[in-house]
């Protein structure tokens, strides 16, 4: 089975978030960049699958070569080789179509992506790849088995669970469910560095968007504290300053 895992190059959550250029420019100074976490998850889905079957994993990312340290974390994690689309990835079109391109001449047999991003939480590459590809695709899998050529998802809905079928090749937005992330150890950090990553050139696209400007949540507001038997001034408050009631 051949498999292609898309990897993205996200800040950590822990990172403080500014922008220059009068708000039209995310400021990358000063920010460490990791794994997508859902990206990890559908990775470490595809080792065990391609474990399983003899198969092999190939990541993909699109970025410049700031984003090299991540994808070779990829292959740490088990990933066979890696391929890198020299371009920024501007939106969520510009990307599934640079993935479409490359997955049209490999003949992969599953393509995997988290959810969504943990920067931009568009949740739309998926359903794109499918799409440009003429594939099923299904998005938030919390499980995911294949058997005799067959895609077998699990998807939380309203109230229960809902059980589909897909025949590969299709495409899967992975989701936390699907597999323990892995941990990369030495030797797979070792063999890493010695793992095939390709850079190719990305195709044009034309683009369906733009930004505009970014801006920060707005600071969160002082809190006032009433005692417990100051059900008036509570009450008061309530209606005249946070008119809730």
């Amino acid at each position: 089975m051949k498999i292609l895992v898309c990897i993205s190059n996200v800040p950590d959550t822990t990172s403080k978030i500014t922008f220059t250029n009068d708000n039209t420019t995310f400021n990358t100074a000063g920010v460490q960049y990791i794994i997508n976490p859902y990206d990890e998850i559908a990775l470490s889905k595809a080792v065990d699958l391609a474990a399983a079957t003899s198969g092999t994993v190939t990541a993909i990312t699109v970025g410049d070569a700031a984003t090299e340290p991540t994808i070779r974390k990829a292959l740490a994690i088990g990933a066979d080789n890696a391929v890198r689309i020299d371009a920024a990835p501007s939106d969520a079109w510009f990307v599934a179509n640079q993935v479409a391109a490359y997955a049209k001449n490999n003949n992969f047999d599953l393509i995997l992506t988290g959810r969504e991003s943990i920067d931009y939480n568009s949740a739309h590459v998926a359903a794109m790849l499918g799409e440009l590809l003429g594939i099923p695709s299904v998005s938030i899998a919390k499980g995911l088995q294949i058997d005799n050529g067959q895609a077998n998802i699990e998807r939380e809905i309203e109230g229960g669970k809902e059980m589909l079928t897909a025949s590969l090749p299709v495409v899967v937005g992975a989701a936390e469910g699907v597999a323990e992330p892995k941990i990369p150890n030495m030797r797979g950090i070792m063999g890493a560095r010695s793992k095939p990553l390709e850079v190719i050139a990305a195709i044009a696209v034309d683009p369906l968007t733009k930004m505009k400007s970014y801006a920060t949540p707005p600071s969160r507001g002082s809190v006032t504290l009433v005692n417990e038997d100051q059900v008036e001034q509570l009450v008061d408050l309530l209606h005249n300053e946070a008119k809730v009631i």
